[in-house]
């Protein structure tokens, strides 16, 4: 678990990196296990990729790019099953993130 400084989390790329790729790395082999993963690797490099985590309030937010329905090319799925699976992929998200820097929400 790393030492958490909100304040330090507006610069996370200087001051978090290694453990931002962790959390994401994690969220998506729990979600590669539970979903298709041909649908997983399609969300995580075409919609994931451009995500940007946020710290406000005690707890993370995961901004998503805008138009995912439109990025995501890799596999055909109906736009209510994606927002679905979009949804937890950022939930599990947002849990792995919590769990490294030991926040609770």
């Amino acid at each position: 678990m790393a030492d958490f400084d909100p304040e330090k989390f507006e610069d996370k790329y200087v001051h978090y990196f290694p453990q931002l790729q962790r959390s994401y790395k994690n969220a998506f082999n729990t979600m590669n296990d539970e979903f298709d993963s041909t649908l997983i690797h399609g969300i995580d490099q075409q919609i994931l990729n451009e995500s940007e985590p946020f710290y406000e309030d005690g707890d993370f937010r995961i901004e998503l790019p805008e138009n995912p329905h439109e990025r995501l090319t890799a596999v055909a799925i109906d736009d209510d099953e994606l927002d679905e699976v979009l949804d937890r992929y950022v939930e599990e998200i947002k849990s792995q993130l919590r769990r490294t820097f030991g926040v609770e929400a």
